[in-house]
């Protein structure tokens, strides 16, 4: 990887397994400090003192993305810490599946707080100090989902071409601050995402293609790296990544 990385700060959500842990790994490996926020305060207390324990700096605070004032304390925490924010990874989301007319209007709602709102909130944290630093990178993950809607994906799809949409249009709106866009629309990536879905015949049906298909979540944090470790006049806007063996 490019010694771009090396230096920046990075906050991550979602950072206590999947993604966001794979991420964090990665790019402290690189030499980037990394501030890490999710709900499970055991599981980020533990990683960031293992990464800090390996000779990298982390650190990690307690965030729920539904709630702004914890993700504001999230970007702030690393601001009063390194001094700045170079990369913004709004990585937290969940994936309940259902057909629309079994009516899980909660399961909707919760979606549009986490996967959507909690995008936002990240934009609004990390944004002015990007502004202000004249030079940032907004990382949003999206989905191969928000490229081709399924039977049962409607609201998750919805939300994550959603999210393709914001970073769009953030990415037309940032370019005089030097502030680099980038969404990623994994596939099938092992993690506890599947966990998400409620409905018993869709889980079924999505647990067993990920036992059979599904590829490591280091193959996001690759991604995520390739995209980070470019020049900074260089900026990777979209990347689409899937097993070989996914249609969708």
């Amino acid at each position: 990887m490019s010694n771009n990385i090396k230096g920046k700060v990075v906050v991550i959500t979602g950072a206590s397994s999947g993604l966001g842990e794979a991420t964090a790994r990665l790019l402290s490996t690189e030499g980037a400090s990394v501030v890490l926020g999710a709900r499970r305060s055991d599981r980020i207390q533990s990683l960031a003192k293992e990464l800090t324990g390996g000779g990298g700096k982390a650190l990690a605070t307690v965030t729920d993305v539904t709630r702004r004032e914890l993700v504001q304390q999230l970007v702030d925490s690393a601001v009063q810490a390194y001094g700045r924010i170079d990369v913004m990874i709004n990585n937290a989301g969940l994936m309940p599946q259902a057909l629309l007319e079994r009516l899980q209007i909660d399961e909707w709602d919760r979606m549009i707080d986490v996967n959507i709102k909690g995008v936002l909130y990240g934009i609004a944290a990390a944004l002015p100090y990007m502004q202000q630093q004249k030079s940032g990178h907004f990382i949003n993950v999206s989905s191969v989902a928000g490229h081709k809607v399924g039977p049962g994906f409607a609201v998750y799809a919805a939300t994550k071409f959603a999210v393709r949409a914001l970073s769009e249009g953030l990415r037309q709106e940032v370019k005089p601050y030097n502030i680099r866009t980038t969404v990623i629309s994994p596939g099938a990536v092992a993690t506890e995402l599947p966990n998400s879905v409620t409905d018993p015949d869709a889980g079924a049906r999505i647990r067993k293609f990920y036992a059979e298909a599904a590829i490591p979540a280091e193959s996001f944090a690759r991604a995520v790296a390739f995209a980070i470790s470019q020049p900074e006049d260089v900026d990777v806007n979209e990347i689409v990544f899937r097993p070989t063996r996914q249609e969708l």
